[in-house]
């Protein structure tokens, strides 16, 4: 495997493409105006989206590898790995590129917002792929950016460039929303995997093994990333993964607790709890009667 390369600071990234460092915090490239780099993979301290409008050279994102197609962003989070297996090959970047650092946006309204955007947290293959209209504000939005960075340099420059990002951003949010809305079919087939994964863990000795399932477990089990699980579930269902996994903890619980004689402790560490006094207080707020009299009360 290649070399993890560090990538620390917005001229790092322009040097190596030898485009000019217009703020030391934020840059905007158009990146057929970079020259050639050599492959390499990095682990990035950046803010980093690119949008590609051309197939070109497939980029290894985590574990995962990517052929990019026309309209595509890719958003890169500080702490992520990306790049390029081969290192001894040069390749020509296309497209553009919006990078920051988490410096530029600290204290500020967006930096306090910015875990919101789960999309940074997407793998690779749950990219965002844009229409030409949606490609065209995208390209709006890199230009307002870099109009500011070219402009002289006064007291507003760095509110306007932090709220032109974030206004980006919103309407990445935005045509998220729509991704989700136009594979409805896709995302529907993979509600159904997720109960159906729902059904075969309650019914395996899994529970005793894993304990509590989380929404990354599930996610897993679906090859996405827990991010965008947890958001195409709540966009489709209405209800959180957790809120499905909580639910159908529940009915377990009730059916068992009905149809078996065995004790409440060991109906809850057959379901996954390390402690049954967790299990009954989780019991007893959800249905508003302890394990035990429930029970009693319904035979």
């Amino acid at each position: 495997m290649s070399e993890i390369f560090k990538l620390e600071s917005v001229s790092q990234f322009n040097a190596q493409r030898g485009q000019r460092t217009l703020h030391p915090l934020v840059s905007v490239l158009d990146q057929s105006k970079s020259s050639p780099i050599k492959g390499a993979r990095f682990v990035s301290d950046l803010y980093i989206i690119f949008l590609k409008e051309v197939k070109c050279q497939e980029l290894k994102y985590g574990r995962n590898h990517y052929d990019y197609q026309d309209g595509t962003l890719l958003f890169i989070a500080p702490g992520q790995v990306f790049g390029f297996d081969d290192d001894e090959k040069m390749f020509q970047p296309t497209g553009w590129v919006l990078l920051f650092h988490p410096d530029l946006i600290r204290g500020t309204s967006l930096g306090r917002s910015i875990k919101d955007y789960g999309f940074f947290s997407y793998d690779v293959n749950e990219a965002l792929h844009l229409s030409e209209h949606e490609r065209s504000t995208v390209l709006e939005c890199f230009s307002k950016i870099r109009f500011e960075l070219e402009h002289a340099i006064d007291k507003h420059s760095k509110s306007l460039v932090i709220s032109n990002i974030e206004l980006f951003l919103n309407y990445c949010v935005r045509f998220y929303d729509r991704q989700f809305i136009t594979r409805d079919n896709i995302h529907k087939d993979i509600l159904t995997k997720f109960e159906t994964a729902l059904d075969d863990f309650f019914r395996s000795d899994d529970p005793q093994i894993v304990g509590l399932p989380s929404v990354r477990f599930f996610a897993e089990k679906l090859n996405l990333s827990p991010n965008y699980f947890g958001d195409l579930v709540k966009k489709e269902s209405g209800k959180s993964a957790q809120e499905h996994i909580q639910n159908k903890l529940l009915d377990v619980a009730k059916e068992r607790v009905l149809s078996s004689n065995k004790s409440i402790s060991e109906i809850a560490y057959e379901i996954g709890f390390k402690y049954p006094s967790h299990f009954t207080r989780l019991f007893k707020q959800q249905v508003g009667k302890s394990p035990l009299h429930f029970r009693l009360s319904n035979n």
